[in-house]
Order: C-alpha cells, then structure tokens, then sequence
C-alpha cells in the first residue's frame, strides 16, 4: 500500500507511552512470527545472523527509497491525474508502488547475497528474501502503527506483513533457481529466472495494491480469491521446497538434484 496513504487513528483514553509500546510490539510481533516459522524450514544449513541481519537492515532502508519514488511519481508526476481513476491506480500500484518496493528489494538481495559463500543451498534465497523483506514489512509496520490503533494492527497482521512474505516466496524461490542454474553454467536459464525472481512479485504485489485501491467492490471479491490462491500455491512451494537437499554445486558437498533438474524444483 503507498505511503502516502497512511491514515492515523490515535486512540483515545490511553497512555501515551503505553499506546506506544503496545504499537511498536504490534508492528514487530507479525515478522517475528513469519520470520521463525521460515528459519525452521530451513532444514539443512542455517544462515549466519550476521548475514540475516544486514539483509533486515538494508531491507527496512528501502523503504525510504520506496516513499521518495511513490511521492514523486504519484503525487508530483501523477498528480495531475484522477487519483480514484482505474488507469491512475494501475499506474500507481504496479509501475510505481509495487515496482519501487520490489526494486528496491531485489536490488538488497542480489547485492548482498549472490556472491556469499553461505548461499550454499537453493533454499537459502527463500530465506534472505524474506528477511530482506521483512526488514521493509516491519518498518512500514512501525511508521503506519507508531500513531495507529488496535483494527490497523489486526488488518496488517492478516495482510500486509503476510503480503510482503508471499512476494518474497516467489522472489526467493526463483531467485535460487537462477543461483543453481549459474552454477551450472547454464546462463539462458539463470536469466529467465532472474527475470521471474523480479517480475513475479511486481505483479503479485501490484494486483494485491490495485484490488484494495479501486473503489468497485468486485475487486474486493477478486482479492479475497487471489489471497487465498495465492498463498496456497506459496506455501505448497515454500514446503516442497524445504524438503529438497538442493545444493549448489561447487558451494556444497552433495546435492539431491541432477545438474538438469533446476527447472523442476
């Protein structure tokens, strides 16, 4: 959802400092969760700390780059546009909210991770792309909650925080593909994979925005269906993934797949 839309409810009747804390443990207990439940399937080689946490945090500075791009675009640029428009939301929820988030994302993940000697196994890329995104999923959390209420919470909870974990399943689970396709030397398919490891998740993340930005009601039948699908079809890869010893060749001592099997995994 763009920045630009946060929409602060304060409560009344309540403890400033109290609200406070009770908000920041808000905005941080969903990506604990999320985050706990991919270490533990993670099954062969954990990842070093060190490497998770400067992916968090150089996950949660994207969201910097993310409000600058959305506010120059979309009220600068855009801003001559009727933002209640179909064509404007497009525009705004997959060229420019969806493509400055997931850019930003990708561009931490390929960074830091490609080259590292700890990304040994196929599966590691699910789990730097989640923390990666969990980095900019629990800031947002925070500047959208810091000021929020309890209904808020409960709504990015449910949605939001999860929304960035199933772009981060696709993105990790191509991504790693690709690493296994390189170390193969096969770079046609390491490309094609690249490609989906970026342009999946726009697209996820773009339908999900634009369904919740419309003002029609059928999208909002869409997306309930789209969620659902969705999230199934993550978590089936997420699990059948975290069952395959696929390792890197040349990184690892032993892997489960035949050098052609990278598109099958």
């Amino acid at each position: 959802m763009p920045f630009r839309d946060m929409k602060y409810h304060p409560a009344k009747n309540r403890s400033p400092v109290k609200e406070a804390e009770t908000m920041l443990l808000l905005s941080v207990l969903p990506s604990i969760i999320l985050f706990i439940v991919i270490w533990k399937c993670d099954r062969y080689e954990k990842e070093p700390p060190r490497l998770l946490l400067k992916l968090f945090l150089f996950g949660a500075l994207t969201t910097v780059s993310a409000f600058i791009i959305e506010i120059l675009f979309g009220d600068v640029i855009l801003g001559f546009m009727d933002h209640n428009g179909i064509l404007f939301q497009l525009i705004d929820n997959f060229l420019i909210v969806a493509l400055s988030e997931e850019a930003g994302k990708y561009f931490v993940l390929k960074k830091v991770t490609w080259k590292h000697p700890a990304f040994n196994y196929t599966f590691d890329a699910v789990v730097y792309s989640v923390t990666t995104s969990l980095g900019f999923a629990t800031l947002e959390n925070i500047l959208y909650l810091v000021e929020g209420d309890l209904g808020t919470a409960v709504v990015r909870a449910l949605f939001s925080v999860p929304g960035h974990v199933i772009d981060a399943l696709y993105m990790g689970y191509f991504y790693g593909l690709a690493k296994y396709a390189d170390a193969y030397g096969d770079e046609k398919l390491k490309k094609k994979h690249l490609k989906q490891a970026f342009v999946i998740p726009v697209l996820i993340h773009g339908f999900y925005d634009f369904c919740l930005s419309t003002e029609y009601d059928i999208f909002i039948l869409i997306f309930l269906v789209f969620e659902v699908v969705i999230t199934v079809l993550a978590i089936k890869r997420l699990l059948r993934l975290s069952k395959i010893r696929a390792a890197i060749p040349g990184d690892a001592d032993s892997a489960d797949v035949p050098e052609t099997a990278s598109a099958d995994l």
